[in-house]
């Protein structure tokens, strides 16, 4: 199956609807398979002394409260509508991550997505994760800043919303319960996409730990994929290579635009760049199985070597070291067969260079 490419605009748009046009323009032109934005009432999602990041004082050059900057970075739920058409109408699928419960209800009950993604910073808001599980949706779980034992509280916590009865009260035990049971490993199988991520903007080379991908695969037995945050498009094709099934990348329109986010995002060139890389790496992964593949079966017979006379041999001679030898082509007698020749006479006369066939 092909990798599921994320094109992530997040708040890229700087609260300005017709750039967010633009970008669905832009993720569709690279090849993406998804458009993703952030859906979030800022009041909700941070207090009112909540402070910015280093990256976001950094890459917005200005020092402010998180509640200031995000009120600036909000769409409208009124303006989601006209992004799901738009990007109906040109072929490309809407995604957006909800950072509180109004905003989840919204995704789910009027824009009806069938695919959510939880983002690393909510992976521990049990009360968030469990809302989304209790949709039904199937989720995409970023994981950046957390360890083992969080993902499995996580799934645990996802398991219990897939499978509980409404009248259960959650709890640890609860969600361990749901985690552990076969219906929540087989739920949890068939509807969740654990990312790895590392959640700095952008991600220091030495941080990246793809690696841990494999740790992940491993511990949860689930489908992986992975959230880059790094520079350029090197990683996330080397994710790829590592059978990551979801690639999420951040993208803008032009990476010098003012904003916490652009700093550490591809601009339209780069994001098909990215993609047609992991569409080539997909290509050259193959299937697997070792055998020759079809353009090279016509190279066998000039590449390898036969069994070729040294020396004139005349019938009855002795097949010896001597006047035997191996060269090109390979249409002959393979040389698997020199030491069962060795001591044996000649049914047929070879002149020096003759392919032997006995």
């Amino acid at each position: 199956m092909a990798v599921l490419i994320i094109a992530e605009a997040g708040v890229n748009h700087n609260g300005d609807e017709k750039l967010a046009f633009q970008l669905v323009d832009a993720a569709k032109k690279s090849g993406a398979d998804i458009v993703k934005f952030q859906t979030f009432k800022a009041k909700r999602l941070v207090t009112a002394d909540a402070k910015q990041c280093d990256y976001q004082i950094t890459n917005t050059k200005k020092e402010e409260s998180q509640l200031a900057m995000l009120s600036r970075l909000e769409l409208s739920f009124e303006f989601h509508f006209k992004l799901v058409d738009y990007c109906n109408n040109i072929g490309i699928e809407f995604l957006s991550t909800a950072f509180d419960s109004e905003s989840l209800k919204f995704l789910v009950n009027d824009l009806k997505l069938k695919k959510l993604k939880i983002p690393s910073g909510d992976l521990t808001n049990a009360p968030l994760v469990l809302e989304h599980a209790q949709t039904g949706c199937d989720l995409i779980v970023s994981t950046g800043m957390a360890t083992l034992a969080e993902i499995e509280t996580a799934l645990g916590v996802i398991a219990f919303g897939y499978v509980a009865n409404k009248s259960e009260k959650p709890s640890i035990q609860a969600f361990e319960n749901a985690y552990y049971s076969e219906l929540g490993q087989q739920i949890l199988k068939e509807k969740v996409t654990i990312l790895h991520c590392t959640t700095e903007y952008p991600a220091p080379l030495q941080d990246i730990n793809l690696k841990a991908m494999d740790t992940i695969a491993n511990a949860f037995k689930l489908p992986v994929g992975y959230s880059d945050h790094s520079a350029g498009i090197n990683v996330p094709i080397a994710a790829v290579a590592r059978e990551a099934t979801i690639i999420e990348k951040h993208f803008t329109l032009d990476s010098n635009m003012e904003g916490p986010d652009h700093k550490a995002s591809l601009e339209p060139e780069q994001l098909k760049a990215m993609i047609d890389g992991i569409r080539n790496i997909e290509l050259a992964l193959g299937d697997g199985l070792k055998g020759p593949r079809p353009s090279e079966v016509k190279n066998k017979a000039i590449a390898r070597k036969s069994l070729v006379a040294e020396q004139i041999i005349n019938k009855g001679s002795v097949f010896s070291k001597c006047n035997m030898t191996t060269k090109r082509p390979g249409s002959g007698q393979s040389p698997i067969n020199y030491w069962e020749l060795l001591g044996k006479e000649a049914i047929n006369d070879y002149q020096i260079g003759d392919l032997i066939n006995e």
